[in-house]
């Protein structure tokens, strides 16, 4: 992998305490895709190790223009650098390589903008131990998705994941997700499989479970986020067709052992 990578395989504090207990805990990565983050990067890395010490992680740089790579090595922060910008996808799927080649059983995205709150983890974390391949974060499962503008595609979306899997997801633009091992190993070896509602839509048709947590979602504190009104629509309409039509056509390989592809 390219750039500057900084990985202590210390164990935690509590990890080492629950195990000693009995209790069987996972062996989590959390992937922190950024760019251009310098505003918030620190923030968010303080507030997950002061607080959930025992989950791993690892930044992944995604050709940041501005200090974020900087920022992350003079805090001796985990950090695999990229070169140039790959995209979330791209970004992403460096993160669960990296987690499927150092023998982590699940794996999970956190945004490094500060709107995932890392206490939901161990409730995310209880739900994939049950069985799921997949668990969401969801911000409308117990609580009614509001019918804004802004939700419409939103709502365009989960319609079209039903449509096409006869699964309804409640909130399937949310980024927090967590995947198990042979999810891990799936996103970290296959093309154009994004942390996007088309490829969940895809592998629900391919009999993946998937299982939805309710969790609050915190604001953007600095920064801006690419998604601006005109970008918010074409990620819709792009979604949407991908699910209702493309997906049909993607190949899945799933019998190779992982060790034996080609890399």
């Amino acid at each position: 992998m390219a750039g500057g990578l900084c990985y202590n395989d210390e164990n935690g504090p509590k990890r080492s305490e629950r195990a000693l207990k009995g209790v069987k805990m996972s062996k989590l990565l959390i992937v922190i895709p950024a760019h251009n983050e310098e505003d918030n990067i620190v923030q968010v890395v303080e507030n997950l190790t002061s607080r959930y010490p025992e989950y791993d992680y690892v930044i992944v740089n995604d050709g940041s223009r501005d200090k974020t790579a900087a920022i992350c090595r003079a805090h001796g922060y985990r950090l695999i650098d990229l070169p140039i910008n790959l995209g979330l996808a791209g970004a992403f799927q460096t993160g669960l390589r990296y987690a499927a080649e150092n023998g982590y059983d699940c794996a999970m995205q956190m945004d490094a903008d500060g709107q995932h709150k890392p206490e939901y983890i161990p409730a995310m974390l209880a739900a994939l131990e049950e069985g799921n391949d997949i668990v969401i974060g969801s911000r409308f499962l117990t609580v009614k998705k509001p019918k804004t503008l802004r939700m419409l595609g939103s709502y365009i979306i989960s319609w079209s994941i039903r449509l096409t899997t006869g699964r309804a997801i409640c909130d399937p633009t949310s980024g927090m997700r967590m995947f198990n091992r042979a999810m891990v190993e799936e996103f970290a070896q296959n093309l154009n499989y994004g942390p996007e509602p088309d490829t969940i839509s895809y592998l629900i048709k391919n009999g993946a479970t998937v299982k939805e947590v309710q969790v609050e979602m915190g604001e953007r504190t600095a920064g801006q986020s690419y998604l601006n009104f005109w970008n918010s629509v074409q990620y819709m309409v792009k979604m949407s067709i991908s699910i209702l039509l493309i997906q049909w056509f993607r190949k899945r390989d799933t019998e190779t052992p992982y060790p034996e592809r080609s890399l």
